[in-house]
């Protein structure tokens, strides 16, 4: 199999492996040889205020158990993310990143932080928001929620 990039990175809380975060990791296998994989730290969630159902480890174990089911001879690595940049800051050979449309900004400044290192832009790949059957973006929170499911499905209550 032949891929545009050697090294691409990708990052997310992924507290649900859902629908949008494996939009994201698909582009993400699908265009790199090697894939690493920002997973945001229990206190990075806390630092921004956010919430999740599982703590890093089991988030860890369990996007790992999707990825080995899904891409199961490919190679990746997982980084535990204390800031929004993680490698892709500190790693020259990451060529790409894969984010959704409201994580581009982001890609934007680690590209200036790259440039202030001497090291290439990374080629910005921006997977459209994933919606659920309403219509509205698929979100852990959501999900959390109880009103969609991981696909992006309306629960009945």
């Amino acid at each position: 199999m032949s891929f545009r990039y050697k090294k691409v990175a990708v990052g997310g809380t992924f507290d649900h492996v859902h629908a949008g975060h494996k939009a994201l990791l698909r582009m993400a296998f699908e265009s790199g040889e090697s894939i690493v994989i920002g997973v945001t730290s229990d206190n990075l969630v806390k630092k921004l205020g956010k919430i999740t159902e599982r703590r890093f480890d089991k988030r860890v174990e369990r996007l790992k158990s999707f990825l080995n089911s899904i891409f199961p001879s490919r190679r990746y690595e997982i980084h535990k993310l204390d800031d929004y940049f993680g490698p892709v800051i500190t790693d020259g050979d990451i060529e790409a990143i894969v984010v959704s449309d409201e994580s581009f900004i982001r890609a934007r400044e680690a590209n200036e932080l790259r440039k202030a290192k001497g090291f290439k832009p990374l080629k910005i790949m921006i997977v459209d928001t994933v919606k659920a059957d309403d219509g509205l973006p698929i979100s852990s929170t959501r999900i959390r929620n109880k009103e969609i499911d991981e696909e992006g499905h309306r629960i009945k209550h």
